[in-house]
């Protein structure tokens, strides 16, 4: 195999494929990229048997064929080239020569038989624009749970329908609920659901940054995988098993009490009290008065904190505890000006949305209380 491909094109599907290619591996192949040379374009392959991506680039074919090196190896080297023509060949023991300029490299490789083979994609379900999915992952991703041992909640569900998508990640002490108008979500012939693992959602969100607003992802799925088509790159995930929770038990259905705050004053006043909030449990008092809600912290070692922010709040005095990440992981993702904290009484789940949500288009957030 020999192909001569411009730096930049290389240098950007390989930067895209590092998040795939496993690092730590017990398997030597998982870290190697597979580069497949025919037509006029080379195509780059990249997995972790969990998580597969495939994109490719323009490239002047001389001969075509396949072959793997160490995908890691290969971008830091080819980052530092100069811009211009990069010209590859693969030898007869599975190394590759890498000609630039004046720069001579040989990079050992492996065969490309021992690579996996990636499942082809079935027919599409959907078209998604990648601005609405990136803006649904960002505004769920950070309610996953982190502890390995409860793996249907490593990842958010995805439930597509005609009325609309719909997103919901939790970690069992908080839930991210977001929905998309049948506008802004593509088209979508029949309901379709399925957990996205996490690895799955940032990837997703990088080939997002990388293409226009109006790019679309191309969506199908069978029994064990997941594929997003966006644009000449397919990312292919495989779904996690399992059953999620009921969300929409979860999903207060009457809140009596309802505080509607400017979102950077809150924000502002939560991270510097939690400064002094224990720092295992980050547990922070918030205090909801007429016109006005406070914020507390304590902590025997680092000492105490107290602010006080302008609300439209009118119900009876009340005090919450409340995890202040939980809180601020939400008011860092909205671009909001004004957020809307909606309550029923100590003991139950508090809920924050952007203040003027619209149903079709509704984002929600529900946060467990903390005993203090």
């Amino acid at each position: 195999m020999e192909f001569t491909v411009s730096k930049t094109d290389l240098a950007r599907e390989l930067g895209l494929s590092q998040g795939v290619v496993e690092k730590k591996t017990t398997i030597p192949i998982l870290s190697n990229v597979l580069l497949e040379a025919s037509g006029d374009r080379v195509a780059l392959t990249a997995t972790d048997l969990e998580l597969g991506i495939r994109c490719s680039c323009p490239a002047r074919v001389k001969k075509e064929g396949s072959g793997t090196v160490p995908a890691r190896k290969l971008l830091d080297y080819v980052r530092l080239l100069p811009e211009g023509d990069v010209n590859m060949k693969f030898l007869e023991n599975h190394w590759a020569s890498i000609t630039s300029g004046r720069s001579r490299t040989r990079i050992a490789g492996m065969s490309r038989e021992s690579f996996p083979e990636l499942p082809e994609m079935p027919e599409p379900m959907a078209e998604i624009p990648v601005r609405t999915l990136a803006s649904m992952i960002t505004r769920t991703s950070f309610a996953i749970s982190m502890e390995e041992s409860r793996f249907t909640l490593n990842g958010a569900l995805l439930v597509m329908r005609p009325e609309g998508l719909v997103m919901v990640a939790t970690d069992g002490h908080r839930l991210a609920f977001v929905q998309a108008a049948p506008a802004e979500s593509g088209q979508v012939e029949k309901q379709f659901r399925a957990l996205i693992p996490k690895k799955a959602m940032a990837e997703l969100t990088k080939l997002a940054d990388d293409v226009s607003p109006e790019q679309k992802a191309v969506f199908a799925g069978d029994d064990n995988h997941l594929f997003f088509q966006v644009g000449h790159r397919l990312l292919i995930t495989r779904r996690l098993t399992g059953n999620f929770p009921d969300y929409e038990r979860v999903l207060p259905k009457d809140h009596a009490l309802l505080a509607q705050l400017e979102k950077d004053e809150i924000r502002s006043a939560i991270e510097r009290v939690s400064q002094f909030a224990d720092e295992r449990t980050r547990a922070i008092r918030v205090q909801f008065t007429p016109g006005e809600v406070k914020v507390f912290s304590s902590s025997v070692e680092t000492g105490e904190s107290e602010e006080s922010v302008s609300s439209d709040y009118q119900g009876p005095e009340l005090e919450i505890g409340f995890n202040a990440q939980y809180l601020l992981d939400f008011l860092r993702v909205i671009p909001q000006d004004r957020v809307a904290f909606e309550l029923k009484d100590q003991k139950s789940a508090g809920e924050m949305r952007p203040a003027g949500d619209s149903i079709a288009d509704q984002y929600r957030y529900v946060v467990m209380p903390m005993r203090i």
